[in-house]
């Protein structure tokens, strides 16, 4: 199977909201990366999809006006949403007991780099939306997290070396 290269960009990654009062930087490097067609996500989104990165808990620093609510999303479990109180741009998310955070990919400041691991709650994918690229894991319902992280870390992988002829 074909692995599509992700290169990773220097930390700290930075962000922010619609209106620019809250910023964000990513301390650590993000862990997996997927878009979820739960109704859930795309109501939050707004759009056919939403997308995640995921980054290990401590490894988000938030500065500006922020407000937090408790909803249960698509998994069925507790989570914490993280807004900005100005825009209402939702920044984060933690689902209760995950030791990794969810920052909104599109709140990036350079969100080109990114690309999904993988898609998840595909049964209910709007019908318009393709299915998976080649390469991409695609999960009807819930996913297998374990391997949405070792995808990403190929593809993290793929990416560093593109560019390196000798660590191939």
């Amino acid at each position: 199977m074909t692995v599509a290269p992700v290169t990773l960009p220097p930390l700290p990654l930075t962000g922010g909201c619609q209106c620019g009062a809250v910023r964000y930087r990513i301390t650590a490097a993000p862990v997996t990366c997927y878009t979820c067609h739960c109704s859930a996500c795309r109501r939050q989104s707004g759009s056919a999809f939403g997308m995640s990165l995921q980054v290990p808990d401590g490894g988000v620093e938030l500065d500006g006006p922020t407000a937090r609510l408790s909803a249960t999303g698509g998994s069925g479990r507790p989570a914490t949403h993280t807004f900005c109180t100005g825009c209402g741009t939702r920044i984060t998310h933690q689902i209760e007991g995950r030791p990794v955070i969810v920052v909104k990919p599109g709140t990036l400041d350079d969100p080109t780099w990114i690309r999904p691991a993988g898609h998840i709650f595909t049964a209910s994918r709007a019908a318009w939306v393709q299915g998976a690229a080649e390469g991409e894991l695609d999960y009807p319902d819930v996913p297998d997290m374990p391997e949405l992280h070792r995808r990403w870390s190929e593809m993290l992988a793929a990416g560093a070396t593109e560019g390196d002829p000798d660590a191939r």
